[in-house]
């Protein structure tokens, strides 16, 4: 059996950019050859916390796909996701919160919310049909780009459990959790991305998906095989693959062997991290383990708690308790500029023009009529010399949250 992964080490925007260019070349004969094949992005887009805080895929890998797609000459681009349930019941675009779509409009290419798209329907776990976004079914080049990080439900997240993403709407996503690692496999049976690039730039360990903590890890992997990469993602973290409910299911259908195995423990990586456990708290612990998570479901999925759940005290009550990892907050971010504090700049520091997805000359040109309005800049400089003009609205939470740690991780 013959695998290939590539592995990446960069930090920069412009690194990124250069860094990933020949190793895509190297996976030339997998692109279509028709510029105007249909290509379909899927980034995970889990939430509004952004990149920085682990959480979602970096802006900057996104920006370094699509350049070389485009100076490939391809024309028919779009970035597609389905975000979680709860923002779409909310009536939240994550999207719009990440600046996806105004790196989409910077480079000329369309975003769809699969959580609105037309369905193709499925086989799940007993005979349940799941509808996932025609756009995926349809594409002629689809991109997996998953973010590295730790799941309190599925154990981790990467290439496999991304494809969640793909199903349209809370009442086909909220099917999977009837059989959450088994469902997932079978969406993988039917949606198999060409590529899978995994931003594991900055990672996630603890409790993950939304609550866990940044982790510098400076790594890009490319491949074509999920499960592969999953798996070597867990050893990356030396994260035990038998406490990944997709990888343990994966092995029960014979999808992982020995040969899998044998090549993730003989891969040579450059560095290895300690990733911590998504440890819930008692009673989100009790709640969601396998052997209970189905009668607390048939709750979750009433008609009564769907209402309350979507009331603003009973969802800040299940935040508090750890039920619920999102805080879906309504207020929208009113983004004025930014000013540069030239008295608190660390001299020879780069971080602002690091992390600017399309490498606007920073910290020079701040009124730059590229700005994206992403904050990354904002986000990483270790002396808070860039300063907010507006309101903050529900970045506020992020702020609450990583401000400290994201300078410091970053």
């Amino acid at each position: 059996m013959s695998f290939q992964v590539d592995i990446i080490k960069a930090g920069s925007a412009r690194e990124i950019k250069e860094k990933i260019l020949p190793v895509l070349d190297g996976h030339k004969g997998i692109f279509p050859q028709s510029r105007t094949a249909r290509i379909l992005i899927k980034p995970n887009l889990n939430a509004n916390m952004n990149a920085l805080t682990g959480n979602t895929t970096d802006l900057r890998l996104l920006a370094a796909v699509i350049e070389y797609l485009k100076n490939k000459g391809y024309d028919n681009i779009s970035i597609g996701e389905g975000t979680n349930s709860g923002y779409y019941r909310s009536n939240i675009s994550v999207i719009a919160r990440l600046k996806v779509d105004a790196l989409a409009r910077y480079y000329g290419v369309k975003v769809v919310d699969l959580n609105y798209s037309e369905p193709v329907y499925i086989d799940f776990e007993d005979g349940i049909k799941a509808g996932v976004a025609r756009e995926v079914v349809e594409a002629e080049f689809l991109i997996n780009m998953p973010k590295l990080k730790t799941h309190f439900e599925a154990g981790m997240s990467v290439c496999l459990k991304n494809l969640m993403g793909c199903l349209v709407g809370q009442q086909n996503k909220k099917k999977t959790h009837q059989s959450l690692a088994a469902n997932i496999l079978n969406i993988n049976k039917r949606i198999k991305p060409h590529i899978h690039i995994v931003d594991a730039l900055l990672s996630m360990e603890g409790l993950g998906p939304t609550r866990g903590i940044p982790i510098n890890t400076g790594t890009v992997i490319i491949g074509k095989d999920p499960y592969l990469i999953d798996l070597l993602c867990a050893r990356l973290a030396s994260f035990d693959y038998r406490k990944v409910r997709t990888l343990v299911e994966a092995e029960k259908r014979g999808i992982i062997n020995n040969d899998y195995k044998k090549f993730t423990d003989g891969f040579k990586l450059e560095k290895k991290y300690h990733f911590k456990p998504p440890e819930a708290g008692p009673l989100a612990t009790f709640i969601h383990s396998p052997k209970r998570q189905k009668y607390f479901l048939a709750v979750r999925n009433t008609k009564f708690f769907t209402y309350m759940a979507s009331t603003k005290w009973f969802g800040h009550l299940l935040f508090l308790s750890g039920l619920r990892q999102d805080n879906f907050i309504k207020e929208e971010m009113k983004f004025e500029g930014l000013n540069f504090n030239m008295s608190r700049c660390i001299g020879g520091c780069t971080r602002c023009r690091d992390y600017c997805p399309v490498e606007l000359d920073l910290p020079k040109k701040f009124d730059d009529k590229k700005c994206i309005e992403c904050l990354y800049c904002f986000l990483v400089c270790p002396s808070v010399a860039i300063e907010f003009r507006g309101s903050l609205g529900f970045m506020a939470e992020q702020m609450r949250q990583y401000d400290e740690i994201t300078r410091k991780v970053v």
